[in-house]
C-alpha cells in the first residue's frame, strides 16, 4: 500500500499550522462531521486510532472482568487486544471462508452466558452481512460493535458501511484508502453516546478545549468521569478533509484495480482472488488471494518468489490466537481462519499501480503454478 497523499494535504497541513490552531479544534470538528455523512452516520467523534477507536467503543458499553466479547482472531491484533484493555475476555470465533468476516453461525457457536458484546470486522475492506449480524446481536441482547477499521468507502445493502451501526470504529492509518497519517474516528446515531465518547477522548472533560478558548469569559471546566488523552489533531483533520474528497474517486481505482486482478488470475488453477459478497461491495483496502490444493507452490514460497522479482507481497490476514500474546488462550477449533492466514497473500493494489505492474505479477503466480 502507498497513501494517496499530494500537494493538495500537503498545504491544509501547511495552513493549519499557520492558522496557530494545531491541536484539536475547528478543523477536527468538520471532519467529525463530513466523515459522519460520508460513511451514513449522525454522529463522527474523532481520537487518535482505531484501537482508541475500539476502547472507548467498549468503554460506552461498560465491559469489564468476567464479561466475554466474541472476536475475529483473523484480524489485525487490536481487535482482541481492545477487549483486554477494559479487562474483557477476547472469545475467537471463526470465519467465513469467502469473506475472512464473522458470521452469525460462527459467533453462536461460541457464545456462552458470560457473553456481553461481539466486535465484528469488515474485514481488508469486505463488509460483514450488516442485516444479519445486527439482528442476531439484537435477538441475543449483545451489544455490536464494528470494526470498520479498513471500510471507509466500502457498502452493504446498498448504503455505506457505517449506515445504522450503532457503533463503528475506523481508522486512518497509512495503509487505509483514507489516512491522516494516524488517527480513527467512533461513529454513533446516538447525540448522548457522541458527547460522552467526546468527553471520553478528552480527560472527562465536560467542556472541550476548542469551547473553552472560544469562549469570552472564563470557563470553568470539570471532570466527570476517569478518561483518556485519545484526541485528534487540526493538522490531521486537515489531512482528513482533503483524503475524505479523494475517497470516491480512490475507491473506483481500487475497485477497478482489483477487477483487473480477477479478470488476470481467472485462468489459474488454486488462486482464489478476494470477492465482493453479494449484500455489498468492498472498497478493496486488501486484495488478498487464497492457494488451493491444486496450486503447487505454497504461500510462502510465492512471497519469496514474488519479492526476488521485486513485488512487495505480504502474507495474509494475521491469526491473532496464533501470535504469543494470545498463547494463553485455547480457543475453540478455528480450522477457516487458521486455513486463511496460512493459505493466503496480499497483492499490491493501490493508485501507482498499473494494468502492466499487475500483469507483471499475474505472470509471475502463473509461471508458479
Amino acid at each position: 500500500m502507498i497513501p494517496m497523499l499530494g500537494e493538495e494535504e500537503a498545504l491544509a497541513a501547511a495552513d493549519a499550522v499557520r492558522s496557530g490552531w494545531v491541536a484539536q479544534g475547528p478543523r477536527v470538528a468538520r471532519f467529525e462531521q463530513e466523515f459522519a455523512t460520508a460513511v451514513g452516520a449522525a454522529h463522527g467523534v474523532a481520537v487518535s486510532s482505531c484501537t482508541t477507536a475500539l476502547h472507548l467503543a467498549l468503554v460506552l458499553h461498560d465491559l469489564g472482568p468476567g464479561d466475554e466479547v466474541i472476536v475475529p482472531s483473523l484480524s489485525f491484533i487490536a481487535t482482541a487486544n481492545a477487549v483486554r484493555y477494559v479487562g474483557a475476555t477476547p472469545i475467537f470465533a471463526d470465519v467465513d471462508l469467502a469473506t475472512g468476516n464473522l458470521t452469525v453461525e460462527t459467533i453462536d457457536a461460541v457464545r456462552t452466558p458470560r457473553t456481553r458484546a461481539i466486535i465484528a470486522v469488515h474485514q481488508g475492506g469486505v463488509p460483514f452481512d450488516t442485516a444479519a449480524l445486527r439482528k442476531a446481536a439484537e435477538d441475543w441482547g449483545l451489544a455490536l460493535v464494528e470494526d470498520a477499521a479498513c471500510a471507509a468507502g466500502s457498502t452493504a445493502y446498498g448504503q455505506p458501511a457505517g449506515t445504522g451501526a450503532a457503533v463503528a470504529a475506523w481508522s486512518f492509518h497509512p495503509r487505509k484508502v483514507l489516512t491522516t497519517g494516524e488517527g480513527g474516528m467512533v461513529t454513533v446515531d446516538d447525540a448522548e453516546l457522541a458527547t460522552r465518547l467526546r468527553r471520553l477522548r478528552e480527560h472527562g472533560m465536560n467542556v472541550s478545549a476548542a469551547d473553552r478558548h472560544a469562549s469570552a469569559q472564563p470557563v470553568l471546566e470539570a471532570y466527570l468521569e476517569t478518561a483518556y488523552n485519545y484526541r485528534m489533531t487540526d493538522i490531521q483533520a486537515a489531512v482528513g478533509l482533503v483524503q475524505l474528497g479523494r475517497l470516491a474517486g480512490l475507491v473506483g481505482q481500487r475497485r477497478a484495480l482489483a477487477a483487473g486482478y480477477q479478470s488476470l488470475l481467472a485462468d489459474i488453477d488454486g488462486l482464489v482472488p478476494v470477492r465482493d459478497p453479494a449484500y455489498g461491495q468492498s472498497n478493496f483496502q486488501s486484495f488478498w488471494v487464497l492457494i488451493n490444493a491444486p496450486y503447487r507452490t505454497g504461500r510462502d514460497e510465492v512471497l519469496a518468489e514474488l519479492a526476488r522479482h521485486g513485488v512487495s507481497a505480504r502474507r495474509g490476514i494475521m491469526a491473532a490466537h496464533l501470535e504469543p500474546a494470545y498463547a494463553d488462550v485455547s480457543p475453540a477449533p478455528l480450522p477457516v481462519t487458521e486455513r486463511i492466514t496460512r493459505d493466503s497473500l496480499i497483492l499490491p493494489l493501490h493508485h501507482k499501480v498499473t494494468e502492466d505492474d499487475q500483469r507483471y505479477i499475474v505472470d509471475i503466480l502463473r509461471e508458479l503454478a
